[in-house]
């Protein structure tokens, strides 16, 4: 018997319409708003922008631009490759990414359940490296790490929340990479790698946390981009839907008012970058959020980052991408944009290979989370240590 009723959801759905209408007509002023802020901004220069910024008395507008700014038409850098099929794109990528070195990193995770009677968690971080050689040299490899009570330590007694284990996922995902970087230098490979970052580097959801929870966070950001600029190996974060407003709040500050609301970034640029390959101009980030805002300036790496919005797919918004400041400084970026759009084109559905590789190392799907509970059990059983499922679960493992 089907468990989702097809007219009942109908129904529900009908009774909320006027709500999903309402929702659609914000949407059509929000995107009129935009092409009236959007407009102001474009006669603007980066110098403009800047002294602009300045009379706001913003420290942290969203963004601020660099010098490509006064090198795009209508905020775009159109793509310099145009192939008739796919089959010539490809021969370009891989002609990109021969003999240059991708690496990505990502992770997974099993966090402490509830039905077991002993806190346990777990973070795999899988990475995988194509060193783009005849041959097809490649390393895929993973970090398995447990987090046992002490690890997790709740608040009070009994409390095992779920948030230690995604921090040391995220730390151990920023240690990986820096860890490759440092091999790489150490093997003085003669062309530098690229490596791949799942996500962003600006943390914002840490300066939603507790007090105490979101310096590990913060320095393994920093730790990451000192790396990467130390080291002189180019470092990529890539999201690939984002809902950052960085640059709407800085056109909504040097071009308003009236304000742009509920406009994402993705949505700003969306009609701007027509083609697969378009991009902004890179921004450096000046976000403003909790973090920047603490008293001990956690986000002073902010402005160690540029970002820009590249299109990948025609039925999604733009994906960000996202580089060390250095790189941009040095002239490097549109060099590494060139390398991320070709890991894309070898992908599948405008996302790189190389992340996409590392995920399929990393994951830990439901099966493995069974496994892992039943090889912690065979564990506590060999060392005498009191161990059980609740009813519920074992119920759940019964009927399956």
């Amino acid at each position: 018997m089907a468990m989702l009723s097809r007219t009942k959801v109908m129904a529900a759905l009908t009774e909320k319409r006027p709500q999903f209408e309402q929702y659609q007509s914000e949407q059509r002023s929000q995107s009129d708003l935009r092409r009236q802020l959007i407009d102001r901004f474009l006669t603007m220069s980066a110098a403009d922008v800047l002294r602009r910024v300045e009379q706001s008395g913003q420290e942290w507008p969203g963004a601020l631009p660099t010098t490509e700014l006064d090198q795009a038409m209508e905020l775009c850098i159109p793509c310099a490759r145009r192939w008739s099929n796919h089959q010539e794109a490809r021969q370009w990528a891989l002609s990109v990414l021969e003999g240059r070195p991708t690496a990505a990193v990502d992770g997974s995770q099993i966090p402490p359940s509830k039905e077991l009677s002993v806190p346990v968690g777990a973070v795999q971080v899988g990475w995988y490296v194509n060193y783009h050689v005849a041959g097809g040299r490649y390393e895929k490899d993973v970090r398995f790490e447990v987090l046992a009570p002490d690890d997790l330590g709740g608040e009070e007694e009994g409390d095992f929340p779920d948030w230690q284990v995604n921090q040391r996922r995220f730390v151990l995902e920023c240690e990986q990479i820096v860890a490759l970087m440092e091999q790489f230098a150490a093997d003085g490979l003669g062309v530098a790698p690229l490596c791949l970052f799942d996500g962003s580097f600006i943390i914002s959801f840490a300066g939603q946390m507790r007090p105490g929870r979101a310096g590990k966070y913060v320095q393994a950001v920093r730790t990451l981009l000192a790396a990467s600029k130390r080291l002189a190996i180019p470092l990529v974060g890539f999201v690939d839907s984002s809902g950052s407003r960085d640059v709407v709040m800085l056109v909504n500050t040097v071009a308003g008012p009236p304000y742009m609301s509920s406009m994402t970034d993705g949505g700003l640029f969306a009609s701007l970058l027509p083609r697969w390959g378009d991009r902004t101009p890179f921004f450096i980030c000046a976000r403003n959020d909790p973090l920047s805002q603490s008293e001990r300036n956690d986000a002073s790496f902010y402005r160690d980052v540029a970002f820009c919005y590249v299109r990948l797919a025609a039925e999604r918004p733009p994906a960000r991408i996202e580089l060390p400041l250095w790189l941009v400084e040095s002239g490097q970026a549109p060099a590494i944009v060139e390398r991320v759009l070709a890991e894309c084109i070898v992908g599948a559905g405008g996302y790189p290979y190389a992340i996409e590789t590392a995920d399929a190392v990393a994951v830990l799907k439901q099966a493995d989370r069974e496994h892992f509970y039943a090889l912690f059990q065979q564990f506590a059983e060999q060392q005498g240590l009191p161990f059980s499922f609740s009813r519920k679960s074992l119920s759940k493992l019964a009927r399956r």
